[in-house]
């Protein structure tokens, strides 16, 4: 299935049913006064968690959703039907925002999550609403009130405990694959990833935790360049970011430190910081990765190197995720990291 991640829709909640004038007629009963019933209350439009899903792509079939009206009220002082709501099943997830006001309504991240989108029309007043000392015979009634109607953008946010990111081709589902059972596409060209993937990576019979993969970042991201803005949102919501270099980028060949992998990485991290602040601010690790490609007595001085040359003080792991060296261990890393989060 197309992975989709943004969509819009119209929600309409229902219309109250209008309220009844009506007087009271029975045989022998004179001056039976006003019986008529309130007006039912229109139905309003909520989301709500499904499980099951996890894209929006059904609603870029269906776009516009209309809860039922209200049943008009009628004598003998019956009130109309109230209409259902109108429930609307997403992905756990998604944020919802009205694209008019740009508020951003709520976001479904729980299992059991419903969110009131639109709230339905209450039902107008009968003319026994208006009955007096002095008004004994009111021949006015109140139509119903007309529901909320509003423009949504539904934006689908994966969950995930850790986020890879890097450069095209810097081995990002390879790792994915590596670390679970997920199979996203890898082949030898820039962009083979095109959407989001999550794994569930088990480290023990009882520790996991998930990871996404998102297609690869270029320079330029942030303002819209190649497949990358469309989907940092994702990483977002992670608690850990692994930053994966190509340790095989050298050129000329014949230099220990692969500069291109250091371009990169440096153009990524401003890309970061352009898209959020809080982006940028999340804590991140470096992996070096395609270490198979770099000749055995050179690994250690590779990493290391790598590590120099950016300045970097956080943790540092060196794997090749094509064979699964140092992949084992940087999975006990994540969640012994992860656990330490919980805990505080």
């Amino acid at each position: 299935m197309k992975f989709v991640d943004e969509a819009d829709i119209r929600v309409e909640a229902g219309r109250g049913g209008d309220g009844c004038v009506s007087f009271r007629r029975e045989k022998f009963v004179p001056r039976g006064g006003p019986d008529g019933g309130d007006g039912g209350d229109g139905g309003s439009v909520r989301l709500c968690v499904d499980e099951a899903l996890n894209t929006l792509v059904e609603f870029r079939v269906r776009r516009r959703f209309r809860a039922g009206k209200g049943r008009g009220g009628a004598g003998r002082n019956m009130t109309g039907a109230s209409a259902d709501d109108l429930y609307i099943a997403v992905p756990r997830g998604t944020e919802v925002r009205d694209i008019d006001t740009e508020e951003l309504l709520g976001d479904l991240t729980e299992a059991d999550a419903t969110l009131l989108v639109a709230r339905g029309g209450r039902g107008g007043k009968g003319n026994t609403r208006f009955k007096s000392s002095t008004n004994r015979a009111p021949r006015q009634s109140t139509p119903g009130e007309p529901g909320e109607q509003r423009h949504l953008l539904l934006a689908l946010k994966l969950l995930a405990d850790v986020g890879l990111l890097g450069a095209p081709n810097a081995g990002k589902s390879t790792l994915t694959r590596a670390l679970s059972a997920a199979r996203p596409k890898v082949a030898a060209y820039p962009f083979t990833t095109l959407h989001p993937h999550l794994g569930v990576v088990r480290v023990d019979v009882d520790q996991s935790f998930v990871v996404a993969d998102i297609p690869g970042l270029i320079e330029g991201a942030a303002d819209g360049a190649g497949l990358g803005i469309q989907f940092l949102k994702h990483l977002e919501r992670t608690r850990l970011l692994l930053h994966l270099i190509d340790a095989s980028a050298r050129v000329p060949t014949d230099k220990l430190i692969p500069t291109i992998a250091v371009e990169f990485f440096r153009s990524i991290e401003a890309e970061l910081g352009r898209y959020s602040e809080q982006l940028a601010r999340q804590p991140r690790w470096l992996v070096v990765n395609k270490l198979d490609l770099v000749p055995p007595e050179e690994r250690d001085r590779v990493v290391a190197g790598l590590g120099e040359a950016l300045d970097w003080h956080g943790p540092l792991y060196g794997i090749s995720a094509a064979t699964g060296d140092g992949v084992p261990e940087l999975a006990r890393a994540v969640m012994r990291y992860l656990n330490e989060l919980d805990e505080q």
